[in-house]
């Protein structure tokens, strides 16, 4: 797949609420297959979890903007900022202009030529373009909702930097004028001039004695991860329309990506609120078996073999380990309940970690299992024998469980017989029988699994089917629609005029401009979910309507297009500020495969 241009976005000058906020589409993610970092169009890199994703954060300042961790570079006088990722790459660069002259910031979390470093490393260019511009650089550590106190402790070989388990060094060259502020932070001025070029970095790690490269080095790094990322991107397999939004897609999901395990992360942060200064602000910072099967498709079908394959080995051995759970940490283990933590919250939303999700029981984990092996299959791949007996133990499990209510996809605190959930252990139930019949699973149950399957489709189309409303409900006895039965179509149940009916339901009822709500009732409580519309569009591609999906598809991009090239779980209809944790798999997994159904390819099958 070759590079596709992206061009910067013009943006005025980048504004901090009266509470220190900057509003969600202004953050840029960095990642090296280890952590994530955001960064925000003023320059202040506003959360960074070292050396994992799931990590406490270094900085934190996109909870706390009093008091939080942030490593800023910013111009002292009035700017405008163009920003963009570099085409195929996750590295990002961005335009300052004042009155006085332009400059450039490259920023990376930088690879090595063999892949992930053995330690963090964020790098972080400063280029004068003309004229020239005063930047205040700023760094103050997190403390972890104050269960650490940072400290700086300089020695022989530099400015050495401790936040818990987490040791460090600011490195810089000499055209920096440096001070430190107190003990916990530092403070630097830089005057550009043409052709100027200058670097600061941090290295990080865990109770781990440290390398402290060379500047030069780590200058050299910023462009040969670029080289990495173009590298990787250049090796995915898509021609057709919407190839950009394929690629940047595909970088986006690779950021959550964790290369020590193969885990997939559901989102970079916690605690960004589905309604501003409401309570649904959830930790996503886990493995979810939902957005690891839609990942490991998605990667299967644009060629990403090798993510595909360790992705799918990591949930195989977590699913023999722990069994069909909905969640878990990116090393394996059970992730803990919520807790509160004693920040602020972005925007006076209160934060938490952790997730009550891990308890529930949740029926689609079973139709993404075996839809994901069937993908697997449908690609050229082989099971070995363990994952066979595995993947036959779980379809046993599913025919047992189907009767009883669970929480649905949308992780709901009300058990019900959600009808979605049904429809997911049909899916279940016919890829157990799929792969039975290809020679996959052993046949033994086979029958059992037929036999239950058509019990599930029976039990859907006499209590889930609503007459009035012509439409699948979300739960038998209400009147309630759910834009997830659009995944429906997808999943191949046999019901094509009942969903398309079922769809047009849902556009009529939870649309709001180019986007949706997930269920009736959620504008009360939350924004436009968007893999929803994503979904609505490829569900209307695979039930013929092309047009009209192109035309959802162009108006939602268009809605998103003010974001630097990351999407949220939500976006606020009214004011089109994203809403959730960010960058979110989910979205950016429905918007890939969207465009893939646009353009006639479908991940497997």
């Amino acid at each position: 797949m070759e590079d596709v241009s992206e061009s910067p976005r013009q943006c005025a000058e980048p504004q901090r609420d009266a509470g220190g906020w900057l509003v969600l589409e202004q953050y840029a993610a960095l990642g090296d297959g280890r952590s994530v970092a955001l960064v925000g169009l003023d320059g202040s890199i506003d959360w960074w979890c070292v050396p994992h994703m799931d990590s406490p954060p270094l900085f934190d300042r996109l909870l706390s903007p009093r008091t939080g961790g942030f490593f800023a570079i910013t111009p002292t006088q009035p700017y405008q900022a163009k920003r963009r990722y570099r085409p195929g790459s996750n590295v990002v660069e961005t335009e300052y202009i004042t009155a006085t002259g332009r400059a450039r910031l490259t920023e990376s979390l930088n690879s090595g030529p063999a892949g992930r470093l053995p330690w963090a490393e964020l790098a972080r260019r400063i280029e004068g373009i003309e004229g020239s511009i005063a930047f205040e650089i700023a760094i103050d550590f997190g403390t972890q909702a104050d269960t650490v106190s940072p400290y700086l402790m300089p020695n022989d070989n530099g400015c050495v930097f401790h936040a818990g388990h987490i040791l460090g060094m600011f490195l810089h060259d000499q055209q920096l004028s440096v001070r430190r502020k107190d003990d916990m932070g530092v403070r630097a001025t830089l005057d550009t001039s043409p052709g100027q070029r200058t670097v600061v970095a941090l290295i990080a790690g865990h109770d781990e004695p440290l390398v402290v490269p060379p500047l030069s080095l780590i200058d050299d790094r910023i462009d040969g991860s670029d080289r990495e990322w173009r590298q990787w991107s250049q090796s995915l397999i898509y021609e057709g329309p919407y190839q950009s939004v394929v690629v940047r897609n595909a970088l986006a999901l690779k950021l959550l990506l964790s290369s020590p395990s193969g885990s997939i992360m559901a989102a970079a942060t916690t605690s960004l609120p589905e309604r501003i200064g409401g309570t649904k602000n959830y930790d996503y910072r886990f493995a979810w078996v939902r957005d690891a099967g839609y990942t490991i498709e998605a990667f299967l079908g644009i060629g990403a073999q090798p993510e595909a394959k360790a992705a799918f080995t990591w949930l195989l051995r977590r699913l023999a380990e722990h069994g069909a759970q909905v969640f878990y940490t990116l090393d394996g283990a059970m992730g803990e309940c919520t807790r509160a933590i004693d920040l602020p919250g972005y925007k006076q939303s209160p934060p938490v970690v952790g997730n009550d999700a891990r308890d529930q029981l949740q029926h689609g984990v079973f139709g993404d299992i075996f839809e994901t092996a069937r993908c697997f299959i449908d690609t050229g791949n082989i099971l070995d024998g363990s994952s066979a007996m595995l993947l036959s133990r779980l379809a046993d499990q599913c025919a047992d469980q189907w009767r009883q209510p669970d929480a649905g996809i949308w992780e709901l605190p009300e058990t019900r017989h959600y009808t979605l959930s049904k429809i997911s252990c049909w899916q279940a139930l016919s890829r157990a029988i799929e792969l039975a019949d290809g020679g996959h699973l052993p046949t033994t149950c086979r029958q059992r699994w037929a036999r239950e399957r058509d019990r599930v489709f029976e039990w859907i189309e006499t209590h889930c089917w609503h007459e009035a409303r012509q439409a699948y409900v979300f739960y038998p006895g209400s009147d309630r629609l759910d834009a997830g039965i659009a995944l429906a179509v997808r999943f191949g149940y046999p019901a094509p005029e009942r969903l398309q009916s079922t769809l047009d339901a849902v556009q009529h009822s939870l649309s709001a401009g180019p986007f949706h709500y997930r269920y009736s009732g959620a504008v009360e409580e939350e924004g436009c979910f968007l893999a929803c519309t994503f979904w609505l569009v490829e569900a209307w591609v695979l039930l013929g309507q092309h047009q009209r999906a192109q035309h959802a598809y162009e108006a939602a991009l268009q809605g998103l297009d003010h974001g630097a090239g990351i999407y949220s779980e939500m976006v606020d209809p009214d004011t089109a500020e994203y809403l959730g944790n960010l960058p979110q798999g989910l979205t950016h997994l429905a918007a890939l495969r969207a465009a893939l159904a646009l353009g006639g390819r479908a991940p497997c099958r």
